[in-house]
């Protein structure tokens, strides 16, 4: 009887896109004006092969309202970041992702009476 090696999570040579520290902290800092603000309750990261994405939710079940997702392999084409909106469309996107979270910001200035 042969014992055989784990199988590892994720292959070797196909790593998987993840969000930097740097990139992280402006996203963060959105996530936190928007929760003072009663606009967003939770969220969540996946970090795939091609893509990673920070989903955003008014509620833990629903589907998020906003997707920013970061692809590297679009980098010298269309920018590697993005903001999807609950449909499906893309919104912003760019290679700084401080002018990409711009469009999100826009949602926190109201009218006060």
């Amino acid at each position: 009887m042969t014992i055989q090696p784990p199988i590892p999570f994720v292959a070797k040579g196909q790593e998987q896109v993840a969000f930097h520290r740097t990139e992280l902290a402006p996203i963060l800092g959105l996530y936190g004006r928007m929760v003072a603000a009663g606009e967003w309750r939770d969220y969540g990261i996946s970090n795939l092969r091609e893509v990673a994405v920070f989903s955003v939710f008014r509620r833990t079940a629903e589907h998020p309202l906003y997707r920013i997702e970061k692809r590297p392999k679009l980098r010298l084409k269309q920018g590697q970041y993005a903001v999807v909106g609950m449909d499906g469309r893309i919104l912003k996107r760019g290679n700084d992702l401080r002018q990409v979270l711009r469009v999100l910001e826009r949602k926190l200035i109201r009218a006060v009476d």
